[in-house]
């Protein structure tokens, strides 16, 4: 992969080429985003609920298996049946969008809870990748 060191801030008006210096790095995206590939899935957002914590509509979510599930941390969920994006409170057990438009839910004793993975990556795309689209 070729990283090109240009620092680049909102409303830039124009830079040097970047072909005009770069440097080689011995590593993939999938080395850089995912710690344990036998344990990783990828899913797709739905909704607007964590979008204060950068995970929009649409965007990729990389959820690890591997990783025990701590306060705090944003998870994937089973609950009641379907899946969910949420911050996990282990304190209260609560479920807990990231958007105030959106009430935390309680985990009752009588539900059908489990925690399938915790999120570690987000990844917003610009462009549709022909290979997220469901047919």
């Amino acid at each position: 992969m070729r990283v090109i060191p240009i620092p680049a801030q909102a409303g830039i008006t124009g830079f040097e080429s970047p072909a005009a210096e770069y440097c080689q790095l011995a590593m993939s995206l999938d080395e850089l985003l995912v710690e344990h590939p036998s344990s990783t899935f990828l899913g797709i957002a739905q909704g607007e609920s964590m979008q204060d914590v950068g995970i929009f509509d649409g965007d990729m979510i990389i959820v690890d298996r591997f990783e025990t599930p701590r306060h705090g941390d944003v998870i994937v969920a089973n609950f009641n049946g379907e899946f969910v994006c949420k911050i996990l409170d282990m304190h209260h057990r609560l479920l807990l969008s990231s958007n105030q438009r959106f009430h935390p839910v309680t985990i009752h004793e009588y539900d059908d809870f489990s925690i399938e993975g915790v999120v570690t990556r987000s990844i917003r795309c610009h462009r549709q990748s022909p290979l997220l689209v469901v047919k």
